[in-house]
């Protein structure tokens, strides 16, 4: 059996495959090449991102189909296998899947002037790109809570569920872990980072915090009251939203910092096609509208209060797999379930 097959085989087991097709589909432009980008990023944020590109290219057209990241991944590892059509470009925040998948020897290697000028904790083997700098936040509800209760560290948030468990019962939410593979990501990323981690999930457990799927599902809730605190937000969906309601803290202690990563495929049939739209998605001509478009945060200091050290850049590393060790994400699935059982479950 070879070393891709043992690894294809692995992770059936541990991300059985979804039957779910993609979410959302849209077309733009009317080129004869048509690439197909699977993406895990909102049609409604990326679409000034992708019109800019097609003006600019007017001999491509993209086919824009929206996946959750667990099931994006898993048509991935099959179209890699051979079941299935592959895709021009695969995009996910779930970057831990997507190191999976180069390692793999699912990627088509490449490299030009703009991917060479990444910095390191951004670019993979020349397999694996990261096209964003979104960082992971804490939002508030601004008409309910005034700012001497708003955490802006995960200390903050610690002694604010044990002094106010009232208060905040069922109103806290972030990502389910199992339903979010960038949940699980951020999840890791603090159970490696933070000496809070573990009394972070018993505080979660003492408020009867609430773990969902979605980022747009957590910040409406947050705009309308039903929670007044959410955790870990990705800060692009919060950006775009434009909520008055909905106050943002970068997280004094570490705040996370996501790079979306950019594969092609091996096997991409347009390819060529594929490396313009990566060249374009790292070009100066594009950073202004994906800094519009919530993608690309500036965290200038003296704007935001963040100092540089306090920032921690998710690398595209090897390092990342250790996230979907079986032992490892049962470890993690485990504590997680007892923190978010539900009242009166097992």
């Amino acid at each position: 059996m070879t070393r891709l097959l043992t690894l294809l085989l692995a992770a059936v087991l541990l991300f059985p495959v979804s039957a779910r097709a993609q979410e959302a589909v849209a077309e733009f432009g009317t080129g004869a090449t048509r690439l197909n980008v699977r993406s895990t990023t909102d049609i409604g944020i990326v679409r000034p991102v992708i019109d800019r590109f097609i003006d600019l290219n007017p001999d491509l057209s993209i086919r824009y189909e929206q996946w959750g990241s667990n099931a994006l991944f898993a048509n991935s590892r099959a179209a890699c296998a051979g079941d299935g059509p592959v895709a021009d470009v695969v995009l996910s925040s779930a970057v831990q899947q997507m190191v999976w998948l180069v390692n793999a020897a699912c990627a088509h290697r490449y490299r030009s002037a703009l991917t060479a000028a990444l910095p390191g904790p951004r670019i993979w083997r020349d397999e694996l790109w990261g096209i964003t700098a979104e960082p992971a936040v804490i939002v508030y509800n601004k008409r309910l809570l005034d700012s001497a209760q708003v955490p802006r560290s995960r200390f903050a948030l610690l002694d604010a569920m044990r002094n106010r468990p009232d208060m905040l019962r069922n109103r806290i939410a972030t990502y389910d872990i199992a339903e979010s593979g960038l949940g699980y990501l951020f999840a890791f990323s603090d159970s490696l980072e933070a000496t809070t981690f573990g009394a972070m999930l018993e505080g979660f457990a003492r408020v009867d915090a609430i773990a969902t799927c979605c980022s747009a599902e957590i910040i409406q809730g947050v705009a309308r009251g039903r929670f007044l605190i959410a955790y870990n937000v990705l800060g692009s969906y919060v950006a775009t939203a434009r909520a008055p309601e909905i106050g943002v803290i970068l997280p004094e202690d570490y705040t996370l910092i996501l790079s979306r990563a950019f594969m092609i495929p091996r096997g991409a049939r347009h390819s060529a096609g594929a490396e313009r739209f990566l060249d374009y998605l790292l070009s100066p001509e594009a950073r202004p509208t994906l800094i519009q478009s919530g993608l690309v945060t500036v965290l200038d200091p003296l704007e935001t209060g963040l100092l540089p050290s306090a920032r921690r850049a998710i690398s595209l590393s090897p390092a990342l797999l250790v996230a979907l060790d079986k032992h490892r994400r049962q470890g993690l699935f485990a504590l997680w379930d007892d923190a978010f059982r539900p009242v009166g479950g097992p």
